[in-house]
């Protein structure tokens, strides 16, 4: 199904917006009542990618989008650059087929290449699915928030997962280089 992972474009961002909208609306992966717009979407992209970030699609034989990922600061204080959270979304028509776990797999590789040394997955309500896409890549339980959301009439739980990157916390990292320079 997936022909290629590569990096996301600013051509890509319309269907990108398509696709966390109906994330936002039905879905809930993100807490977000709202979807946001093409302008806003395009601004977070820029955002991301300006501090060097990776953010990556997920492409068919017929170039269609079918999903998208990307890392992003788990929190700005200074002492947290080396921690990356991760988001993925897929097209529903997507889901099921491998899609997010091959997103996920370049993302884990890209953001050790990086240099960045543990990776964090906040499964928003709790997503079985998420769960054992994450599960297959290594990531671990690592604590679970009750009743942090509430969506669609419910409460939703909001599960934390964990993978080490590279050398993980065995060396003490280079603060001149990225993701030392994130400061």
């Amino acid at each position: 199904m997936v022909l290629a992972i590569r990096d996301l474009t600013l051509e890509d961002l319309p269907s990108v917006t398509a696709i966390y909208k109906d994330a936002v609306l039905t879905g809930t992966a993100s807490y977000e009542l709202d979807p946001p717009n093409l302008a806003e979407m395009t601004g977070r992209f820029t955002a991301i990618t300006a501090k060097g970030y990776p953010y990556l699609a997920a492409i068919d034989e017929a170039g269609t989008l079918l999903g998208y990922a990307y890392a992003s600061a788990f929190r700005t204080r200074p002492a947290y650059r080396w921690l990356v959270e991760d988001s993925i979304y897929v097209a529903e028509k997507a889901r099921g087929l491998g899609v997010g776990k091959a997103l996920l797999e370049g993302l884990v590789a890209r953001c050790e290449a990086l240099g960045f040394r543990q990776m964090v997955a906040v499964v928003g309500g709790a997503s079985e699915a998420s769960v054992a896409v994450h599960r297959s890549c290594g990531f671990t339980f690592a604590g679970r928030l009750d009743g942090t959301g509430f969506k669609h009439g419910q409460w939703l739980d909001t599960i934390f997962m964990q993978r080490p990157l590279g050398e993980a916390q065995a060396t003490k990292p280079d603060l001149s280089s990225y993701p030392g320079t994130l400061a």
